[in-house]
């Protein structure tokens, strides 16, 4: 499919984030779910949810062992518990050896596996090379095209004059 036709068709959307200008707080729907999203109060924020790199964190950590765990039941290894930890953090770009960008600064996320269960060290091997093929992982690994438009829905006649 071609990037026009692409960009033609409707905006399908899953996830709805609404705030008030006047701070960091949002409301989330993802389908019939409902969360918050915030930042914490060093930053202006009112921590009244986890801000928005944790979600990101949370995506890939469960996504992960969602997908170990998947595995692990269709080829009947007898994996018991899983446990992701995650944090992000920034680093320059020269510090990392495997990366092709080699200037400036990089996102790094840290991801620790514990998984627990009579699994012998090749399924615990196995285990770990299928949890870097979870989708978001992929994801997150790929290239990702943001198509950033505005909706003027909602814009009020004023902000219309002045948009135009």
């Amino acid at each position: 499919m071609s990037t026009t036709a692409a960009a033609a068709e409707p905006l399908v959307e899953h996830v709805i984030i609404r705030g008030k200008a006047s701070g960091f707080l949002q409301e989330g729907v993802a389908g019939k779910y409902t969360f918050r999203v915030d930042e914490p109060r060093a930053v202006g924020g009112t921590e009244l949810g986890p801000d928005p790199y944790d979600y990101i964190l949370a995506a890939l950590g469960s996504c992960t062992s969602m997908t170990i765990g998947w595995y692990a039941r269709r080829n009947k290894i007898p994996l018991e518990d899983i446990t992701v930890r995650l944090s992000h953090s920034r680093i320059y770009a020269k510090d990392c050896e495997e990366c092709e960008t080699k200037n400036g600064m990089l996102d790094r996320i840290d991801v620790k596996v514990e998984m627990t269960g009579p699994i012998t060290p090749h399924q615990n091997a196995r285990l770990m090379e299928v949890a870097a093929k979870c989708p978001v992982h992929r994801t997150l690994k790929s290239e990702i095209d943001i198509c950033l438009r505005q909706d003027k829905s909602g814009v009020t006649n004023e902000t219309k004059h002045l948009a135009g």
